[in-house]
This record gives structure tokens, C-alpha cells and sequence, in this order.
């Protein structure tokens, strides 16, 4: 088309194709964009209100918690983060770590709070998180809806109506030294061993002192007495 608009040639596609391999020259292609193609199908998708509405002082563990996603650059490329934190705890009871942002990793990240059997029931839990593409997919609705949970979401452009989990995101992110990480599973391996540091290692001045572990023991012996 440019042949012809600029300089009145016109020539068929397939000669062009044989002068580009007679002369080894390479048409640059933009890639796909996955986390644009999630945005195309956003005609199903639906937000929820925001029923958690920033009560983040919660004391009963395992009924209100929040997820997002972050993305990790690293020495060889960039890895995303998905996690879900108990918001009375403050411990991480799910996690996720993926080479690509399709909605695999929010479907995977949901697969693995599932297997956390600390968590003694999903009915009625909420879990908070942005209005992102991922959270208002339809198969990550249908996901938490067959384990009776209650999908809550921040106001649009509101971050703050997800402190805690920009809160673990910003401390991770200062904690460790992933920016030198070689490949995907040292960043994997270091991510495994801070949150393991996190939940039971690392004391919070909010939580009495304690670690989320050891907190939200103490929040459950309470509700017992």
C-alpha cells in the first residue's frame, strides 16, 4: 500500500516476499500483549462493591482477606507476584509466581488457598481486591463463588482501599534483594523463603509484637475463651 500511495509501484505480496529473503531482511513484529488481550474480552467481566470498605482492623482471622499483583523485575527479565493476605493476621496464606500476567496467575493463586488448611472454611470469606481485569474475569468469579466466598473490590483508582496488601508488597519489595536473582527459581526460591520469614520470623509493632503466625494463634485462643 505504501509502494503504491508513495511511488505509483504496485507489487504483488508474494514478490516482496521474495526480494525480503533474497535480501535477508527481517519485518520487525510487535508481540502480543497477553494483558491486553484480557482487557478485549472485559464485556462479561464484573466489579463488586467495596464491602470490606477499609476495615482493616479485623480480628477474626480467615473471614476478610485481600489479593493483588505485583511484577518483579529481575536480573534476566520480569516475573509477577501473586499473593493473598489474611487481613487480621497479616500472614500470606496463598501464593503465586508466574513468567506472564494471563489469568492463569489469579486462577493459580486461588488453587493454592484452597490447599491451605489452616483456613478452615471459605464460606462467607471475603476477599478484597482492584477492579484489574483478573479479579473481574468471570472464570476468577465463578472460582471464589464455588467455594462460597464474597468478592469485595476497591473504588476505581483507590489503592488505598488495598493497603494491606500494597503494605506486604512495599516491605517485600525493601526486604530482599530480588533485582539479582539469575533465573525464575532463584526469584521463586527467595520469594518462598520470605514469606516464610514473614509469617513466622517477623514481628509487627501493630501485632502486640508478635508475628502474623503467631498472632493470629493468639486471635483465634481469644475468640475461645
Amino acid at each position: 500500500m505504501k509502494l503504491k500511495t508513495d511511488h505509483g509501484i504496485v507489487m504483488n505480496h508474494k514478490k516482496i516476499i521474495r526480494i525480503k529473503h533474497k535480501y535477508h531482511l527481517v519485518t520487525k513484529i510487535r508481540r502480543r500483549n497477553p494483558y491486553k488481550d484480557i482487557m478485549r474480552k472485559t464485556q462479561a467481566h464484573k466489579t463488586f462493591g467495596n464491602i470490606l470498605n477499609r476495615q482493616f482492623s479485623q480480628q477474626r482471622p480467615h473471614r476478610a482477606l485481600c489479593t493483588d499483583i505485583t511484577y518483579l523485575p529481575f536480573h534476566n527479565g520480569m516475573v509477577y507476584l501473586s499473593a493473598v493476605k489474611d487481613i487480621a493476621s497479616r500472614e500470606i496464606v496463598a501464593w503465586h509466581l508466574s513468567n506472564n500476567i494471563t489469568m492463569d496467575i489469579a486462577l493459580r493463586t486461588i488453587e493454592n488457598l484452597k490447599q491451605n488448611q489452616i483456613i478452615p472454611s471459605f464460606n462467607g470469606v471475603l476477599i478484597h481486591s482492584d477492579q484489574g481485569s483478573h479479579y473481574t474475569n468471570p472464570d476468577y468469579s465463578r472460582m471464589v463463588k464455588k467455594l462460597h466466598m464474597v468478592q469485595s473490590m476497591s473504588r476505581k483508582g483507590k489503592c488505598i482501599d488495598n493497603a494491606p496488601m500494597e503494605s506486604f508488597f512495599g516491605h517485600f519489595k525493601d526486604d530482599i534483594d530480588y533485582k539479582d536473582c539469575r533465573t525464575f527459581e532463584d526469584v521463586r526460591v527467595a520469594i518462598a523463603k520470605y514469606i516464610e520469614y514473614y509469617n513466622n520470623d517477623r514481628q509487627q509493632w501493630n501485632l502486640k509484637k508478635m508475628t502474623p503466625v503467631e498472632y493470629r494463634n493468639h486471635l483465634l485462643m481469644i475468640r475461645q475463651q
